[in-house]
């Protein structure tokens, strides 16, 4: 049995065309896998040029730790610390010096006015003592 076909004036025959089918198959599967492969490989080279542009972000942000010397910070801050604990307690002081100072100056104020009045009275009490002195017997 034979089976003959007759395409365009073309004569093919049955064994042609059993021994072409799997050749042009395989021919269809390498090029479908090539340019899968392909696919797969532009891919990858996006991938490998986003991870190269993150690592010399990463290289960049190294570099301004190390410029900024981001280790010696913690110490810096611990001083820091300290110095604005010492800040608040002489601020503590200073806010006491000055209410004493208000206080004082409250009392000063009142003693400039008993003052005036205590030399004029001093003042009265000469002027009567030498007008006495002047006239002994009036």
């Amino acid at each position: 049995m034979s089976v003959d076909f007759s395409i365009g004036g073309y004569n093919i025959k049955g064994w042609m065309v059993a021994v072409a089918l799997p050749v042009l198959s395989a021919i269809s599967g390498a090029l479908y896998f090539s340019y899968d492969a392909l696919n797969r490989f532009y891919a990858t080279e996006g991938a490998v040029a986003d991870v190269l542009a993150v690592q010399s972000r990463v290289q960049t942000l190294e570099q301004a730790i190390l410029d900024n010397d981001v280790r010696g910070l913690n110490t810096k801050l611990a001083a820091l610390s300290t110095n604005m604990q010492q800040i608040l307690e002489q601020q503590k002081v200073l806010l006491d010096l000055r209410s004493q100072v208000d206080k004082a100056t409250t009392i000063t104020d009142g003693l400039g006015d008993t003052l005036d009045v205590l030399q004029t009275e001093i003042d009265d009490i000469w002027d009567a003592y030498d007008s006495l002195a002047e006239n002994p017997l009036q």
